[in-house]
């Protein structure tokens, strides 16, 4: 028996992410490496910035996790302390010189937080949909402020934020989005909480413009969903190449590389001879050095 044809059928929902659908935004190779190559090409070395993102990160998260009485500043940095890191940094002495440096921006963050005004959510995953999308993601805290939500997302890199960086993030608004849907409050404002200086750069959205966010991510989920079924049924799959590397005859039609100077940041720049011409990969620490330098 013939199977009976699916044409006239509404399309499947993507399930996505703001980080996957900026991975197609930035490089539709690195897309395909990070999500569809299967087993995933060796990634580089880890990085020395995302080590302590994520030990700061996790500081501020559980100092919420802390009873009342407990949260000051001084328990901030210690969560930092014993949390902390090392993977990426080129020695010990740089490893503890930043970890000193990440404690006192910990501390300095968190001697402004009121320990009494507990947060709607602390690394709160949400999710919603639409005809198009089902997208998620996990937002590093959630405030509330007078019946309505806050997203705020934590920032540790050298380039300090304006109010367009919170405006344009399509994550941001995605999370306000999904965040207003599951616990059925308004969430319109937005804000990069910048520790290195401090600053706060914030953004109020609109329903026009959390919406204007809205079609553009189904805009790129749709060209992913595309790319994703090209690679699962139009395209050669991946084979051995007689020097013993691996081709992938056919992807860079679907995938091309972007290079540019975020090539110099990429996992995956070992396997693409294009972003290494153009931007050699830096070394692991590069982005802690003492001379400024920020990746992205």
């Amino acid at each position: 028996m013939e199977q009976l044809g699916l044409e006239g059928m509404p399309r499947r929902l993507y399930p996505c992410t703001p980080s996957r659908l900026n991975t197609w935004l930035d490089c539709p190779r690195r897309y395909r490496m990070t999500y569809l190559d299967r087993p995933q090409p060796v990634k580089g070395p880890p990085w020395a910035h995302n080590s302590m993102g994520a030990a700061v990160h996790n500081a501020l998260a559980g100092y919420w996790r802390l009873p009342v009485a407990e949260r000051t500043p001084e328990a901030a940095g210690a969560l930092l302390a014993r949390g902390w890191l090392t993977d990426g940094f080129r020695d010990a002495e740089q490893a503890r010189r930043w970890r000193d440096r990440a404690r006192a921006m910990v501390e300095e963050y968190a001697s402004g937080l009121d320990p009494h005004q507990e947060p709607a959510g602390v690394e709160r995953t949400v999710a919603t949909r639409t005809d198009v999308i089902a997208v998620s993601g996990r937002i590093d805290r959630l405030d509330e402020r007078g019946g309505a939500l806050a997203v705020v997302d934590y920032k540790t890199g050298r380039r300090p934020l304006t109010s367009d960086d919170a405006r344009g993030s399509l994550a941001l608004a995605l999370y306000a989005v999904a965040a207003s849907r599951v616990l059925r409050r308004p969430c319109r404002t937005v804000e990069l909480h910048h520790l290195p200086t401090g600053t706060v750069a914030a953004w109020d959205h609109t329903e026009e413009s959390l919406g204007r966010h809205l079609r553009r991510a189904e805009r790129v989920a749709t060209e992913c969903a595309d790319a994703d079924e090209a690679y699962r049924t139009a395209i050669p799959a991946p084979r051995r190449s007689p020097e013993g590397g691996v081709e992938h005859v056919g992807h860079d039609e679907v995938f091309p590389p972007a290079p540019g100077p975020l090539c110099a940041w990429c996992d995956y720049s070992r396997h693409c001879p294009e972003g290494r011409e153009v931007a050699p990969r830096k070394e692991p620490w590069a982005a802690v050095e003492d001379t400024p330098v920020t990746p992205g």
